[in-house]
């Protein structure tokens, strides 16, 4: 796409406000994943720190036939919520990292127009793409047909949701399909890679004017950072300050040298401008600082977040025992 397309997007939602944006403490949320019946645990309603719960949604649990939707579980935790003075963040997940799951609706699988709807992610710790693993799935998310289908979904989403719901976000945006081509699947290059999720993030905030928006934007495939840079990732994160697209990524780990070179800094420099937030994921508890060599704590994590990163938003995952026995304590003791 080239820049012509890029600004026929932009009309799609940059004059929206910059609503999630504030220079006050982060707002913190709690990533229950697909567990939604843990948004009644009285642990979490306690906690006057915790604005919410981000829940997990997959595409195919939402279409499950096609331009058929059901939102029903979406509306029910948002009530619930609601009632016990929480809101609600909302990811919607068009991938998984276990090849026997498939988060996009079957018809995708089925029709040959929407050639698979879906491609294997592989892992390669060898670096031998020959005895590359399927570690997971991605919806085409560069494929002209399948994105029809996801930006219908995003609308019917919006049109019942925005306003009422605190936030929606778009998962991450790192892909593995290895460098060499030989796993790359139909279609599919870096180049168009990186303006699929433009596009997707365009439609994303015309479909949610009001509620904020969030692309997590970690890593792209074809470069690596700062030594094969094709401005991909760079480019992802111009396009959502046009669009006025928040923007954060998983995984809250203080220092670590692949994010430093990737999407920390392109966060920092989106602070105050568009909303911004990040993920503390499985094993982010247990990061080792490189800066001090040992495991990092509460206060590092918010105190890396806010001060470096400076970001509007922290969603905390519930590994144990952490999440009990440091995260809740120590955000009690706050209020």
């Amino acid at each position: 796409m080239g820049k012509l397309g890029w600004c026929t997007l932009v009309g799609f939602g940059c004059c929206a406000g910059v609503s999630g944006v504030s220079g006050a403490s982060p707002r913190h949320y709690v990533f229950f994943n697909k567990d939604r019946e843990r948004i009644s645990d009285a642990a979490f309603l306690d906690t006057k720190a915790f604005e919410g719960a981000q829940l997990k949604y997959t595409w195919r649990e939402l279409e499950r036939e096609k331009d058929e939707y059901d939102f029903s579980a979406i509306e029910h935790d948002l009530m619930f919520l609601k009632d016990k003075g929480k809101k609600l963040f909302i990811q919607l997940q068009d991938a998984s990292f276990d090849p026997k799951i498939i988060n996009v609706p079957g018809y995708l699988l089925n029709d040959a127009r929407y050639n698979g709807g879906a491609d294997k992610q592989y892992s390669d710790e060898s670096d031998d793409e020959v005895r590359a693993v399927p570690q997971g799935w991605v919806a085409r998310r560069w494929d002209p047909a399948v994105q029809e289908c996801f930006h219908k979904l995003l609308l019917a989403l919006g049109k019942a949701f925005d306003g009422r719901v605190a936030g929606i976000n778009l998962p991450e945006t790192a892909v593995s399909f290895g460098e060499s081509g030989r796993l790359f699947p139909k279609g599919f290059t870096p180049s168009a890679y990186r303006d699929g999720i433009i596009t997707n993030m365009a439609v994303l905030k015309r479909a949610f004017p009001k509620s904020v928006t969030l692309q997590y934007a970690n890593f792209m495939p074809g470069e690596w950072l700062p030594d094969k840079d094709r401005g991909y990732l760079r480019s992802v994160y111009e396009q959502a300050r046009e669009l006025k697209v928040g923007v954060g990524g998983p995984d809250l780990l203080p220092y670590k040298p692949g994010q430093m070179s990737h999407c920390y800094p392109l966060i920092k420099e989106c602070s105050g401008k568009i909303p911004t937030g990040v993920a503390v994921q499985e094993g982010n508890y247990q990061h080792k600082n490189p800066k001090s060599g040992r495991p990092v704590s509460i206060s590092e994590l918010i105190k890396f977040a806010t001060e470096y990163l400076h970001v509007d938003y922290i969603f905390w995952c519930t590994q144990e025992p952490f999440y009990s026995k440091k995260l809740i304590p120590f955000l009690q003791e706050q209020q």
